[in-house]
């Protein structure tokens, strides 16, 4: 059986089956609705919870109560000793504490073989005595927190009601004990720049829910503007009261420090950097570790940023005598990496506690840990907030979407995000994520979730998630609505049909759902995404059939115009404009469109999400502004339309008629050619593929799709400037020093090629050098053709003697950054 068409019916399930047969096909139809599982009523529970709590389980405690009545309206009464009567009971303690519980209930208590292991705890149901009771153990504080929100997660509540299944009972500890996120509060997020600190508090709980148990702070001064229209408070108050927040439930408190000063050489910059530095580690209430990233932002050679992150960790410690100091090889050069794998290896600097494996880091997370000192260990800090252009891109996205929704969408990713923890963790103490708003929210539960028990079935997870979140009747329903989401971004958006689907989905969702619900800003996200997702699809299905309706009637004009008369040529070419033009003077599926910029208001009115630069604040386009791109070309009209003003301007009827020709044979190799749009997931036959994502989803050894679009004006009177032709805003790419290889096979021996490529991409300053088969250069490093346009190189005969071609094309060895560059567009393989 393929396991990826597997159907994944909800537990608890009590479906009636029906069977049909036809044609050799089984098909199971799921009729009537899930009967209820027996369940324990806890509507009218007391919660009883020791009186001499220490504060993280104060905030347990109510954290518990508050959140119940948010989901039911009803308030359970708090006790500190087990109540004379009750009809139900929730009781929280401390493993080994000298609980003041009935004997009956203490004595059934299991003996717990992980009693000692850090934030583990034990839920058990005791429905035989009277009352009944849910008993919530903890092995320590942090412990009890969790255990409170496992309980959270597994509870039925209703309007009225709570309610937890039968026989729940679970004992576990965490796998990994790092699982944190990132969350700046600095104008390049999204969402967090208008946060204030009671939206923060809900978002530390609903993050503690799924097992979070660490948070990272940015400081005043990074990477960003100074400040932000949305701000509530001024940064380092925010910063400070996000500490203290973190402090009261006992979460560890991690700051990402990037050392941007130019020069850490000079002890005039070393000495601002302390003091500056000095007065965040003096004004935060809680610090258990700073990383310190190698670059994006800061870009210092390792001996001099060893030297200064040594003074800092002094620094730190006159304030915070137990916290760490981290650091990062992030866009390193090759030589700066052998220095500071040197560093490590030589002098084992007794003052860095662990090393951070993160994004433009060079190499990849095994190779690393066996690189680095055993006596360091390695965090992970994976980006979960990026679409693309980022450590971990949504593997073969097509481009409607890459050019659209772009970077930092609403990117619910949860299988692709479960991927890429089980094939990096291993080599880890846990991770803290990169954020920059709450658009990967489900992406954190994920994480946070496997980071406990990396065992967990991503289904169960995401049913948690909505049954916490949007409402128990939603568990199943909106849990396979994420599925589907990701699914709309699986293959070439023309063939795949679940945008449709998935929106018949949450419009059925949506039309069942209360006021709450609607208000919901995880049910808006998911909405929004499900209306826009279809509304590019339908707009690419139109958009690609205005641009083959317009090459036809150039076509056959071109026919019944052999001399290429100017007069004819030129009224062919206003008709097609204005069939092209009928992508924005005639839009397709408005209502959709419509509806898309209401959800927008929606959720910028609920958690200030910033979907426009414009309308709403939104720092930048590539910044979360998916309203500012919702109507990016996904044809060639305006690449077309340039090359139309081109044509009318030439005088000659044989240029007009080869630049025409040009436009309309663009994808043809001629007899015995090949032709490969390497960034078109459907149109990249002798691209060869490597590990893939499952095995390599940092790209390290496989190539991945890239996307660089220019932003041009988008109105038919407007004169696009610049515009790239489709084919050039998508492109393979490897990272740093990995080859991009395609392979071709069945050539005709005797014949002569040659090739003609576009090296497009977002690195034109970054060289790229072709070799044939590992040995016959095809052209040295040279600049990248800009304006873009076709290259062409001869391929010695010898190269294709055998009837088979390898070609590898490389970027400039040994560099930093980011590590593209190597960036090929499109690819002409040409019979002479």
């Amino acid at each position: 059986m393929n396991v990826k068409n597997r159907a994944v019916i909800p537990r608890h399930a009590g479906y009636t089956v029906a069977a049909l047969s036809s044609k050799g096909l089984l098909l199971l139809i799921l009729l009537g609705a899930p009967s209820e599982a027996a369940a324990l009523d806890l509507s009218k529970a007391v919660i009883v919870a020791p009186p001499n709590l220490s504060g993280p389980e104060k905030k347990a405690v109510t954290m518990l109560a508050e959140e119940v009545q948010k989901r039911t309206q009803i308030r359970w009464r708090i006790e500190t000793t087990w109540p004379q009567s009750a009809a139900s009971v929730i009781a929280i303690g401390r493993q080994g504490a000298n609980l003041e519980w009935p004997n009956q209930y203490r004595k059934g208590l299991r003996q717990s073989p992980s009693a000692n292991a850090a934030e583990g705890f034990q839920i058990q149901s005791v429905v035989n005595n009277a009352p009944p009771a849910v008993l919530v153990l903890g092995n320590d504080a942090r412990g009890e927190l969790f255990g409170v929100g496992r309980l959270l997660r597994a509870l039925r509540l209703t309007p009225g009601h709570a309610a937890l299944d039968d026989g729940f009972n679970i004992e576990t500890a965490p796998k990994y004990p790092l699982r944190g996120h990132q969350l700046g509060y600095r104008p390049k997020t999204n969402s967090y720049d208008a946060w204030d600190l009671d939206v923060w508090e809900q978002y530390f709980r609903d993050l503690i829910v799924f097992g979070c148990n660490a948070i990272e702070l940015i400081p005043p001064r990074s990477d960003d503007d100074a400040s932000s229209p949305h701000f509530p408070r001024p940064p380092m108050e925010m910063m400070i009261g996000m500490s203290k927040l973190a402090d009261d439930y006992g979460l560890d408190v991690w700051i990402w420090y990037p050392a941007m000063d130019k020069d850490y050489s000079d002890s005039k910059t070393v000495e601002f950097a302390l003091k500056e530095w000095g007065e965040v580690f003096r004004k935060l209430p809680r610090i258990n570790a700073v990383f310190v990233p190698g670059g994006d932002p800061g870009h210092t050679e390792p001996k001099y940023l060893m030297a200064l992150l040594e003074k800092q960790t002094q620094n730190l410690h006159r304030y915070h005598p137990k916290a760490q100091m981290w650091v990062s090889p992030q866009s390193f050069t090759q030589p700066w990496l052998e220095e500071f794998f040197g560093i490590l290896k030589e002098q084992m600097p007794a003052w860095l506690s662990g090393i951070v494996f993160g994004p433009q880091v060079r190499l990849g997370l095994p190779q690393l840990r066996v690189t680095v000192p055993a006596q360091y260990p390695i965090r992970h800090y994976p980006d979960i907030t990026h679409s693309r252009q980022c450590q971990y891109p949504v593997p073969d996205w097509d481009t409607a979407f890459a050019v659209t929704e772009a970077r930092e969408c609403i990117n619910p990713r949860p299988l692709s995000e479960a991927a890429i923890f089980h094939a990096t963790q291993s080599d880890t103490i846990g991770f803290l994520t990169y954020s920059e708003g709450c658009n990967d929210d489900v992406n954190k539960a994920i994480w946070s979730a496997l980071g406990w028990n990396p065992d967990m079935v991503v289904i169960d997870i995401l049913r948690d998630y909505s049954r916490y979140f949007i409402g128990e009747s939603y568990a199943d329903d909106y849990a396979q609505g994420l599925l589907a989401l990701e699914r709309n971004w699986q293959g070439p958006l023309l063939a795949n049909e679940s945008a449709e689907t998935t929106l018949r989905q949450f419009e059925s969702m949506q039309r069942s759902a209360g006021p709450q619900t609607l208000k919901n800003w995880r049910f808006q996200q998911g909405l929004f995404r499900a209306y826009y997702d279809a509304y590019t699809r339908r707009r690419l299905l139109y958009e690609t059939e205005l641009e083959n309706r317009a090459m036809d009637l150039l076509r056959n004009a071109a026919a019944r115009n052999p001399e290429g008369k100017a007069n004819n040529t030129l009224h062919a070419l206003a008709e097609a404009e204005k069939i092209l033009d009928s992508a924005v003077k005639q839009r397709v599926a408005t209502d959709l469109r419509t509806r898309i910029f209401e959800l927008a208001e929606a959720l910028y009115q609920s958690i200030r999400a910033q979907l426009s630069v414009p309308k709403y604040k939104a720092i930048a386009v590539d910044r979360g502004a998916m309203l500012d791109t919702l109507d990016y070309p996904l044809n060639n009209r305006l690449w077309l339309k340039e090359r139309f003003g081109a044509i009318r301007k030439l005088s000659s009827t044989p240029e007009r008629r080869k630049a025409l020709d040009e436009i309309l044979d663009w994808t043809n190799p001629g007899p015995g050619g090949f032709y490969d749009d390497l960034g078109n997931i459907a149109l990249q036959p002798h691209l060869v593929r490597g590990s893939g994502f499952e095995k390599d989803p940092g790209s390290l050894e496989s190539p991945r799709m890239g996307f660089e679009e220019d932003l041009v004006p988008d109105e038919p009177d407007e004169k696009p400037s610049g515009a790239r032709r489709k084919s050039w805003i998508d492109h393979a790419e490897s990272l740093f020093d990995a080859p991009l290889q395609m392979r071709y096979t069945g050539l005709d021996p005797n014949a002569h090629y040659k090739i003609r490529s576009v090296y497009a991409g977002d690195s034109q300053k970054k060289k790229i050098r072709l070799m044939a088969n590992d040995s016959v250069e095809i052209h040295p490093l040279i600049t990248k053709a800009f304006p873009f346009k076709p290259v062409e190189f001869d391929i010695p005969q010898e190269a294709t003697r055998s009837g088979e071609l390898n070609l590898s094309w490389y970027r400039e060895p040994g560099l930093g950054g980011n590590g593209r560059g190597c960036q090929v567009s499109e690819v002409w393989l040409l019979k002479k």
